[in-house]
């Protein structure tokens, strides 16, 4: 054989030897591959499995929901009154209390009634309810909000509602078509308000306006005090001061004597004495009286005069 002949057989062992081993290695690889591929596509199932696993849905009518559902109107509410109330006193320049719109928007009874399905629950377990929702509102801040409406030359609360397809029962506002979704998330029961309710803008409205009527009020009051107190100040220190004068004690006027009782002629003793005085007093001619004199004192008030003479 000869040495070409020699080479050419080494090369062609070494060549298959290669070919063997790179067959060996493409052969390994694509056992790997394919069991790559294999696990790949059972994470996938598993990941596809989960999500298809999802919690049952929760009932819209579940006293959980329910409960959650007033927790979430009523920190909607207590937010939109915030805001008003809060552009209402700045265009005022006024200031409003602390927690004084908490306390109001914790008077408002929220109820739900009539609660069903509008929506299955989709992919996420989460599904969509509709229920009649109401919102009792106290009478003082109805009357107190429509004041502050009409001032503002706004629209009726009657007008809004009857655009908003809201309707009122005496001081309940109730609005029958009412949007809200449910589902579990982390295990926790979620409650969620759909969109923008105009329900709850209209009582926050009406909360924010009785907020700031109030405040103007006792504003407008404790200004009237410090006008009071201010014009009271001004008269004390202007008016003169009286001095207290000398008072001379009158005299009492003395109390009126008694008149004397009239003196009476007694009879004569005898027809001979009454006789004699007849023909006496016949015999003398009469002479006038002589005026009594009157008294120039000035302090008597009255001067009794007894006549004698006079018959009484």
């Amino acid at each position: 054989m000869s040495v070409a002949n020699i080479s050419l057989s080494k090369w062609h062992k070494v060549a298959g030897i290669g070919l063997v081993c790179g067959l060996a290695l493409a052969g390994c690889d694509r056992s790997d591959k394919e069991d790559t591929t294999e696990q790949a596509e059972l994470t996938e199932q598993e990941t596809v499995d989960a999500e298809n696993s999802v919690a049952p849905a929760i009932s819209c009518d579940d006293p959980m929901v329910q409960d959650r559902l007033k927790s979430a109107l009523k920190n909607t509410l207590n937010q939109q009154a915030q805001s008003l109330a809060a552009n209402y006193a700045n265009d005022a320049e006024i200031s409003l209390a602390n927690g004084v719109v908490s306390e109001k928007t914790n008077g408002v009874v929220i109820d739900v009634q009539n609660a069903a399905i509008l929506q299955q629950a989709n992919e996420n377990g989460m599904t969509t309810c509709q229920a009649s929702v109401s919102m009792t509102i106290p009478s003082e801040d109805l009357y107190q909000a429509s004041q502050v409406q009409a001032a503002n030359n706004q629209p009726s609360l009657q007008s809004r509602l009857a655009q908003d397809n809201i309707r009122i029962n005496n001081n309940m506002l109730v609005d029958d078509a009412f949007t809200y979704i449910v589902g579990t998330q982390g295990g926790q029961v979620r409650t969620r308000i759909a969109g923008q309710p105009a329900l709850i803008t209209v009582v926050a409205d009406v909360m924010a306006g009785s907020v700031f009527k109030t405040a103007m009020d006792e504003q407008r009051a404790q200004r009237a005090a410090e006008r009071r107190a201010t014009q009271n100040n001004d008269t004390a220190q202007t008016a003169p001061i009286r001095q207290p004068r000398t008072v001379t004690p009158v005299e009492p006027i003395r109390p009126t004597e008694p008149t004397p009782p009239p003196t009476i002629n007694k009879p004569a003793e005898s027809q001979n004495s009454s006789t004699a005085n007849t023909q006496a007093d016949a015999a003398e001619p009469s002479k006038p009286a002589t005026p009594k004199a009157v008294p120039k004192d000035e302090t008597i008030d009255m001067v009794i005069i007894e006549d004698n003479s006079a018959t009484y």
